[in-house]
């Protein structure tokens, strides 16, 4: 995926009979939906640019029209699609805040305690190769470096993550013995 564009939301069902599209946001949010433009659909390998012809909002919905489906019957076909888009049109982050697509392919570093840090750099562990909303929170799907097979879960939380540094891809675990 080109992650210049980011999923801001997914095409959920039809509202009404002439096209129009029940979205759930991607980030909870949907002030920002407001000002697309252009959007690209996207499910699996296929994809379908289009320009988005109005947009309003419902309780925890957004409404949106987009150029090119102009049914209930063709918003069947694009249902469970995300919608990409441009950064600058996603939620703007807060402190402590990330964007799922920039935590994929950071890999997850963990540095001993005890040990000088200027001896012994942190060790990569795995690579974090997906982010899923868990019931407590989100987890970090994890690909471990010794077992290219084996995926773990960590919790996204402060208990178990420190420093998240996404412009060097690496994200830093605290207690190793999670990955067991």
């Amino acid at each position: 995926m080109d992650t210049s564009q980011l999923v801001v939301g997914f095409i959920r069902s039809s509202h009404g009979f002439l096209g129009e599209c029940k979205v759930e946001s991607a980030s909870g949010e949907y002030e920002h939906l407001l000002n697309l433009k252009e959007v690209t659909l996207q499910y699996e390998d296929k994809t379908f640019k289009t320009e988005v012809e109005s947009v309003s909002l419902g309780n925890n919905v957004a409404y949106i029209k987009f150029k090119g489906i102009d049914s209930s019957e063709a918003v069947a076909k694009y249902g469970r699609w995300s919608i990409l888009v441009p950064r600058k049109y996603c939620k703007a982050l807060k402190k402590d805040e990330w964007y799922i697509e920039d935590l994929k392919n950071c890999s997850l570093v963990y540095e001993e305690k005890n040990v000088p840090a200027t001896s012994v750099a942190p060790r990569i562990v795995g690579t974090i190769t997906d982010v899923m909303e868990g019931g407590a929170g989100y987890l970090l799907e994890v690909s471990l470096s010794e077992n290219c097979d084996r995926k773990v879960f960590v919790p996204f939380n402060k208990e178990f993550i420190g420093k998240v540094d996404v412009e060097n891809k690496t994200v830093q675990l605290m207690h190793l013995w999670i990955l067991e």
